[in-house]
């Protein structure tokens, strides 16, 4: 409690805070953070998820597979055959299977 306390006036004199593992820590008026973004937005502020995909586990790797069975789908559709399929996306006849499937489901 007195940590906190302490801290609080600290950052209301516009000081350096020290967290609890003792590190110093700026106030964010004071830290300047570059918005690099990532593989699927130029900027956080351009994201077009509403969760950074980042923070749920799993998350780019479901999205990745999400994307590709849409595309599977959509070959499909056109006429591709699963042989073909497998061939293209570098992954089983049963996995595209699954994927038909689960697209079917949706």
């Amino acid at each position: 409690m007195e940590l906190e306390q302490k801290s609080i006036r600290l950052a209301e004199n516009g000081a350096f805070l020290e967290n609890q593992y003792g590190e110093s820590d700026l106030p964010p008026e004071y830290c300047h953070y570059r918005d690099e973004g990532c593989d699927f937005a130029s900027s956080c502020l351009n994201c077009p998820f509403s969760r950074c995909i980042y923070d749920e586990p799993g998350g780019k790797q479901h999205f990745v597979k999400e994307l590709r069975n849409k595309e599977i789908l959509r070959l499909y559709i056109q006429g591709r055959q699963i042989k073909e399929l497998a061939t293209m996306f570098a992954i089983s006849q049963r996995t595209i299977h699954r994927a038909l499937k689960r697209s079917e489901n949706e």
